[in-house]
């Protein structure tokens, strides 16, 4: 059973300091306990306790129970008795955490033995009615089934890697180094002068939507210096002070999006590249007149959006 005296942490305000909910794929809603990825026994102990959980995954798809209409409604967790956990091998399964209680085991299913009829579903489209702690169990484990997926084959040598402390890292029996889960930083800024808020748009998306501006993180680069580029790539838009805010994981693939607020110098934008089709300065008049469609709001930039509209 999950520790009583762990409990849900929430985020703080950096202005107010108040504590918000965290943002949507995020919370401490999963009991990690790292400690236990270390028992070499590992899965013969989840095997043997009843309680525990088996989520279903194939490829970046998870089982999931459906409606009457056939619209997934929320996880379908599998017991220690079904075929398709009981034949997957030690290899293919990790250990989640700690889930409402539950020991919760990712078991990665092959394409033979699970089929997408049988109601698999991949996480972005739930985003705007999976609950929010499922939508964070979801966010971790299709993390690491992207990394595991892409790295079975050590970088260096080539040599086909062993999942080693019960499926969080990756061992090279050749060249014995260790590899461990990889996320990229990328940070997200709402860049503001006086009244106005800067905002670009991309040509996949809807019409009239627009939202913050978006890069990742370079080699050798600070969050800061990553901020004051990206918005200047993309908009010609100079940078000065640059204000954290908060975090968001951003699954697909496997991202962290770092939030900001940034002072901007009000320069006309000029597109630099070809990441965005417009970029153009907008009053909070105008944003909150629906001029244009705003992000949806279980992604951090609709988040920062809400920050800076809340100032004034």
């Amino acid at each position: 059973a999950a520790d009583p005296a762990r409990r849900t942490v929430r985020n703080g305000c950096y202005d107010c300091g108040m504590s918000h909910p965290p943002h949507y794929f995020s919370g401490t809603h999963v009991d990690r306990r790292a400690e236990a990825r270390y028992e070499e026994n590992w899965l013969a102990v989840a095997r043997a306790d009843p309680q525990t959980r088996y989520l279903l995954m194939q490829g970046t798809a998870a089982l999931m129970h459906q409606d009457a209409a056939g619209e997934p409604t929320g996880i379908r967790f599998l017991d220690a008795g079904d075929e398709r956990v009981a034949s997957a091998a030690e290899a293919r399964q990790v250990l989640l955490g700690w889930f409402d209680g539950h020991r919760c085991v990712l078991v990665e299913s092959d394409a033979d033995i699970a089929s997408q009829a049988e109601g698999f579903a991949e996480l972005r489209p739930l985003a705007a009615t999976l609950r929010h702690e499922e939508a964070a169990l979801l966010a971790y484990a299709r993390g690491l089934a992207v990394w595991r997926k892409n790295h079975r084959h050590c970088g260096r040598c080539g040599t086909a890697m062993m999942a080693t402390r019960a499926g969080h890292a990756m061992q090279c029996p050749r060249c014995e180094r260790d590899f461990f889960p990889r996320i990229d930083p990328a940070i997200i800024v709402l860049v503001r002068h006086g009244e106005r808020a800067l905002l670009g748009r991309q040509p996949s998306w809807p019409p009239r939507r627009y939202s913050t501006i978006a890069g990742f993180v370079e080699p050798g680069e600070s969050l800061e210096d990553a901020v004051r580029r990206e918005v200047f790539e993309e908009t010609g838009v100079g940078v000065g002070a640059v204000r954290y805010h908060s975090s968001q994981p951003w699954p697909f693939p496997s991202s962290l999006m770092l939030g900001f607020l940034a002072e901007g110098d009000g320069a006309t934008p000029r597109l630099q590249d070809e990441e965005l089709e417009d970029a153009r300065w907008f009053t909070r008049s105008e944003v909150r007149a629906g001029d244009i469609l705003l992000p949806p709001p279980e992604a951090i930039s609709r988040q920062l959006i809400e920050a800076w509209l809340a100032e004034g």
